[in-house]
């Protein structure tokens, strides 16, 4: 799938695969390439950035957390997080109706025909 399909999209893939549970970085890469099928797979140069993003926003927060001697940093969502989170997949389903209306519209049925 081509890299700028994501684009417009990325909060809600991140915040969705938040939704479970916290996980760092990496984690998250994986998680919307098993979540896609394989068919997304974003760049840490992508994620980062963004995360910083929407953890100033308030929509998530982040802690440092140790396993062994390695420190990485773990996303969470917010009470913030899950409300935009809710207004994205409204969003989302709102546009994929929209688009789906259009590439696949259904045949008017002829006059006096009910459905």
């Amino acid at each position: 799938m081509r890299q700028d399909a994501v684009r417009g999209h990325l909060d809600g893939l991140l915040l969705a695969v938040l939704e479970p549970a916290p996980l760092h970085g990496y984690a998250i890469i994986i998680a919307v390439q098993q979540r896609s099928g394989g068919a997304l797979e974003l760049r840490t140069g992508t994620i980062y950035p963004a995360l910083k993003r929407l953890e100033r926003l308030g929509l998530l927060r982040s802690s440092w957390e140790g396993t062994g001697q390695r420190q990485r940093r773990c996303y969470e969502l917010t009470d913030a997080g899950q409300r935009y989170l809710a207004t994205e997949r409204t969003a989302w389903q709102d546009f994929t109706t929209a688009i789906g209306s259009v590439l696949n519209p259904v045949a008017p049925q002829p006059h006096g025909l009910a459905t």
